[in-house]
């Protein structure tokens, strides 16, 4: 009896035990990630002309590189990177102990020329006085007077040499061209430059213009508009296009003419241009919506909108595109609120949940 006994309370044990286990296996399990995601979501907003928008660059109508017209050794740099300069300053110093040296050499070939011309000028006017009285032959007057051209054309070019020789020693300081603002300055004490090689970049006081770059295929258009920092516009007019395309960005460079820019905006700064977008019609609704909307899983560009607490998908056609905003063409209304961010992580027909905007 007792080792029946002890079977039946075994039994019963572990029949217990595998009802508690049936029972836990039949638990609804704690979903930890079946909260419903937070997402941002952004206004679409509507574009009253088809337009591209594309960053420009603030630049002087003239940046002219500088460099010394003779090759040395830098002595002095008395200017720095950001410094407005006026015309005439002086912004390099050379060595000049080599020029100097030069100077010297083409003053003594100069003196040695003349007096050689003069020389000959007294021998010329000797031999014409003996010629007359017949003591000399006709033929030795054309020698001395050739040897008097001779003289003097080498005096001629001593001289000049002696003009470019002290010219150079001018050139030891490398003076601005004009009033400005030098962007750049990559000459230092003690670099040893050749002629021509520039040390500084001068931007120009005067006309400032826009620098875009438009991508390949599309032609820079005649007109545009920029949007300055603070908010103001401005016409943009073009000047000049570059003929060919950048090997390296694929990008062909444009300068547009800008009226009454303000003086805050200084140059290098970076505005958002307009310019009417080719191939758009004027039927055609679109829309500007933040780039992180775009979402391009294989399907094609489309942004997902919010209907209901669930995002749904809308193809859409991307005409222009810059580093915050993309111009879209597609089936939106201007009631419309898509997510901003995260797009990669949506699934159609699950819940989402609006930030507070």
């Amino acid at each position: 009896m007792a080792v029946y006994a002890s079977r039946l309370v075994t039994l019963v044990t572990v029949l217990v035990i595998g009802a508690v286990l049936t029972a836990c296996q039949q638990a609804p399990a704690t979903d930890s990630a079946g909260t419903v995601p937070y997402v941002r979501t952004a206004a679409v907003q509507p574009v009253g002309a088809a337009a591209q928008g594309l960053s420009g660059i603030v630049r002087a109508r003239i940046e002219a590189p500088l460099a010394f017209q003779v090759g040395g050794r830098i002595i002095a740099r008395r200017v720095d990177a950001g410094q407005a300069v006026s015309a005439g300053q002086v912004l390099f110093e050379l060595d000049p102990a080599d020029l100097e040296q030069a100077v010297r050499a083409a003053e003594a070939d100069a003196a040695a020329a003349e007096t050689a011309w003069r020389t000959a000028q007294a021998e010329w006017a000797r031999v014409r006085e003996l010629q007359s009285r017949g003591f000399v032959s006709a033929q030795a007057l054309e020698r001395a007077e050739l040897a008097v051209r001779e003289t003097h054309s080498r005096r001629d070019a001593a001289t000049a040499r002696l003009t470019q020789a002290r010219n150079a020693r001018g050139y030891a300081q490398l003076r601005s061209p004009a009033a400005g603002v030098l962007i750049d300055v990559s000459g230092q004490p003690g670099q040893v430059v050749a002629a021509g090689q520039p040390v500084a970049t001068l931007a120009q006081q005067g006309e400032r213009e826009v620098e875009v770059h438009f991508p390949d295929g599309v032609p820079p258009p005649a007109q545009g508009e920029a949007l300055l920092p603070d908010g103001q516009r401005r016409a943009l007019r073009l000047r000049e296009a570059a003929p060919a395309v950048d090997p390296l960005g694929r990008t062909r460079r444009a300068r547009y003419t800008i009226a009454d820019l303000p003086p805050t905006v200084a140059l290098g700064s970076v505005v958002t241009s307009r310019f009417a977008l080719p191939g758009a019609t004027g039927a055609e609704a679109l829309w500007q919506v933040p780039v992180g909307a775009l979402d391009e899983r294989g399907h094609g560009p489309r942004v997902w909108r919010l209907r209901d607490g669930k995002p749904e998908p809308v193809a859409v056609q991307v005409r222009a595109l810059d580093d915050r905003h993309a111009i879209v063409a597609g089936a939106l209304e201007p009631t419309d609120r898509i997510v901003a961010l995260g797009t990669h992580l949506l699934q159609e027909g699950m819940a989402v949940r609006e930030l507070p905007r």
